[in-house]
């Protein structure tokens, strides 16, 4: 008999009671040093007071009234995001595949708007995970996601990440724009050469599409700046934002220029829930941290530390770790075993972390981590390494 939650997720036999601060604390007792934060959601980490002052304060207030009327935080947030970053206008959703599905309607939109209706698909990369809605399947295109969902929704064009010649030659007369993510997380890890975000950005210009940066995963300050693009010099167009922008909180959002935005006139999208009150208290409690003088260095500072670390302990374990690969606090390391193998062992050490594609053990640890949650991360890395070393034949 199937159960009263729905069976769709292979998980974990652990329940968290409370967090507070990099620590969870499960219901068997145990404190463990959270590297995964929700998957690069929890960027202050676990009830942050800041962020827990803010939502109690907004709970006593309104929490939803629909987007019929003025909301004036989402006003706020948006003018934050707009002086921070390359944008002009800002779409709040729920979640990052609705800010990924509100990002590829304005790449149409906008061909549409130019006279071109014909120009709608979009190329996209190998190892891409853009959400699991039927359009964003289809753009990350990996089979794993696709099965038993056909037909595939029509309009991606996939090319080998990092290839631009064969991205020169997937253009045609109907293509739109470029989706990327700067550092592919679910598949794998891996980020992007900043010469490759540069030259994506002058295709994209000789061609006339619309590069689009799907920043669900790297953005809001995990790479060390509060976007990932900006290490590379360039501004995209389009850009989708989640995850770490609500703190814990389901936020998601579409950042665009003002010529990727103005097509989007009343009644060309939509969303209920999507920038309701208390989600807009959240996102605004979560920027007043990350814009403070100097926590994006810190940040970037305690990366840094991580990734020395990180490379120490590949040296010390060479039949465990092939390679250590990420930006800022989005890192993983290439397993030799079964990466589902080394996060048991690191979990058996008190330390959470996350799988992701290519056999890489991702560490997304909240944003708040210092040099000594460091010491202690790698400290039980160490003894899962040597708990899964393979015995010497």
């Amino acid at each position: 008999m199937i159960p009263a939650l729905l069976p769709n997720y292979a998980r974990i036999d652990l329940a968290f009671e409370r967090g507070e601060g990099a620590y969870l604390f499960g219901t068997d007792g145990r404190r463990y040093l959270d590297f995964a934060a929700g998957i690069a959601v929890n960027a202050l980490g676990h009830c942050h007071p800041h962020l827990v002052a803010e939502l109690k304060a907004q709970i006593d207030k309104v929490w939803h009234v629909s987007n019929l009327y003025r909301n004036p935080l989402q006003e706020k947030l948006a003018a934050r995001l707009v002086e921070a970053t390359f944008a002009d206008s800002v779409f709040f959703c729920n979640s990052g595949a609705e800010a990924n599905e509100a990002g590829i309607k304005m790449v149409r939109r906008y061909q549409y708007d130019q006279g071109h209706p014909e120009r709608y698909r979009m190329i996209t990369v190998q190892g891409a995970f853009h959400g699991r809605t039927l359009a964003t399947i289809a753009a990350g295109g990996q089979p794993k996601y696709l099965e038993g969902f056909g037909p595939a929704t029509q309009g991606f064009d996939q090319v080998a990440w990092g290839n631009l010649n064969e991205l020169r030659a997937a253009i045609t007369p109907e293509t739109a724009g470029i989706i990327v993510e700067p550092v592919q997380g679910e598949g794998g890890i891996r980020p992007a050469a900043l010469q490759y975000l540069r030259d994506l950005r002058k295709i994209a210009d000789e061609f006339g599409l619309l590069l689009m940066l799907d920043e669900i995963q790297s953005g809001v300050g995990r790479t060390g700046k509060l976007f990932a693009y900006q290490w590379a010099g360039i501004e995209p167009d389009v850009m989708a934002v989640a995850k770490g922008i609500g703190g814990g909180f389901p936020v998601g959002c579409t950042l665009a220029n003002e010529k990727a935005a103005k097509g989007m006139v009343p009644g060309t999208h939509g969303t209920t829930f999507g920038g309701n009150p208390l989600a807009m208290a959240a996102a605004n409690a979560v920027m007043d941290v990350l814009l403070q003088p100097g926590f994006l260095d810190g940040v970037d500072t305690v990366a840094r530390d991580l990734w020395h670390k990180l490379l120490a302990l590949q040296t010390r374990h060479p039949r465990v770790i092939a390679e250590v690969r990420g930006a800022g606090l989005m890192l993983g390391l290439k397993c030799i075993g079964t990466n589902t193998d080394l996060q048991t062992a690191a979990r058996d050490q008190d330390l959470i972390t996350v799988t992701a594609g290519d056999n890489v053990l991702r560490l997304l640890p909240p944003l708040i981590i210092t040099t000594e949650h460091v010491d202690e991360a790698v400290a039980a890395l160490d003894r899962a390494c040597v708990a899964v070393t393979p015995a010497t034949q």
